[in-house]
């Protein structure tokens, strides 16, 4: 049985984490979880879960409030998270935090060797040289949560890599997919949070209609797979069915299609790739007559064409995009800026970073904190 921490357990993937927890009762056992600000959420979980030893929230006074009525040790403040994962005894963390936040927890599991189950995109986005570092010299164990990279391992592990010609990650164009490019400029944020296949978060759901996620997803793909840019393309699809593929020499494709659901992608990662799963073996895409797909507009979806720019040009590149798409995102929700604004942040934080390609933890987070500083 594996001990697993959960680190954001009141967010979406954090609640389908725990299903797959109630699921498997003897096969995972939840020992640590952080909340965030979401104090009944934590002590909902506190009551279910008796094996929890450790917690992790914001607010001091929300940590006295857990500790006294349940016994816990509750960690909060600014280190909170650090302290949760040095002092909990676990086997496999789940690191399902949004955004930047999800970078240092990541290494720190890593380095004490433990498996991380990894839906976190900006850790490797921000923090994927390090990460990679710590990966090649052993230590612990990576497995991606996002549903294209699950469909990539999938694929992958039915082909010979010397065979493989092209990842495929899909895409739906988000909630604002069919608004003519005229028109994008005056949309809201409750218009961009209406995404037509998938439930999520609001900042990543703001990211589909940007398409920034799948600038995120290229990049994650090239450090999990190790696949260069050019052999990385995107390919519109309206249905969220395929989730990836993979194209051989030959012309014949490896696909993953299911139903747009994220307990299977962390079921997959929680069993460690070893959950059963099928792929299907075509020679077109059209051969799915359920499925409708599209080619990929670079005008229509620049923040991608951005995130692979920098992609191309190294680390230090990726950690401004992450940092400033954040805040734009961030910005926009509160009625700040306009959609359009957000790819035009997030361009000129970009261009205005020194190119850094190999930057410690320490120089990462100067390089964020720069990044959200700089006014649009």
């Amino acid at each position: 049985m594996k001990k697993v921490l959960l680190l954001g357990a009141s967010g979406s993937i954090g609640t389908q984490t725990l299903d797959i927890i109630r699921d498997y009762p003897n096969e995972f056992e939840l020992v640590g979880f952080s909340v965030g600000k979401n104090l009944e959420k934590a002590k909902e979980i506190l009551k279910e879960f008796k094996t929890v030893k450790y917690v992790c929230i914001r607010d001091k006074k929300h940590a006295k409030e857990l500790k006294k009525e349940f016994g816990a040790r509750v960690y909060s403040g600014k280190c909170g998270l650090n302290c949760l994962i040095h002092s909990t005894d676990f086997d496999q963390c789940v690191d399902a935090l949004v955004g930047f936040v999800g970078l240092e927890p990541a290494i720190r599991v890593l380095k004490k060797n433990k498996i991380l189950c990894l839906a976190n995109k900006e850790a490797l986005v921000a923090g994927g040289t390090i990460i990679n570092k710590l990966l090649s010299e052993g230590k612990g164990k990576l497995y991606p949560i996002d549903s294209e990279h699950v469909a990539l391992a999938k694929c992958l592990s039915k082909c010979d890599m010397k065979d493989v010609k092209s990842l495929i990650i899909t895409a739906s164009g988000g909630a604002l997919r069919n608004v003519e490019i005229s028109d994008l400029a005056k949309q809201t944020p409750e218009d961009a949070l209406r995404h037509p296949t998938w439930k999520m978060g609001a900042k990543i759901t703001i990211d589909c209609a940007t398409m920034m996620n799948k600038g995120f997803e290229i990049i994650e793909a090239y450090y999990l797979y190790h696949f260069p840019l050019n052999k990385i393309r995107v390919q519109m699809h309206d249905e969220s069915l395929i989730h990836s593929a993979v194209e051989l020499n030959d012309g014949t494709l490896i696909v993953d299609y299911g139903k747009p659901d994220m307990h299977e992608p962390i079921k997959w990662a929680m069993f460690e790739g070893k959950s059963e799963y099928k792929v299907y073996t075509v020679k077109s895409l059209s051969e799915f007559k359920d499925c409708h797909f599209h080619d990929y507009d670079y005008k229509r979806y620049p923040c991608t064409e951005i995130a692979k720019q920098a992609l191309l040009e190294g680390a230090s590149k990726m950690i401004a995009l992450n940092a400033a798409n954040e805040t734009a995102v961030y910005r926009f929700l509160n009625h700040e800026i306009g959609f359009l604004d957000i790819a035009k942040f997030v361009g000129n934080k970009v261009e205005q970073q020194k190119l850094i390609r190999y930057p410690s933890l320490c120089q990462i987070k100067r390089i964020d904190r720069k990044a959200r500083k700089v006014n649009l």
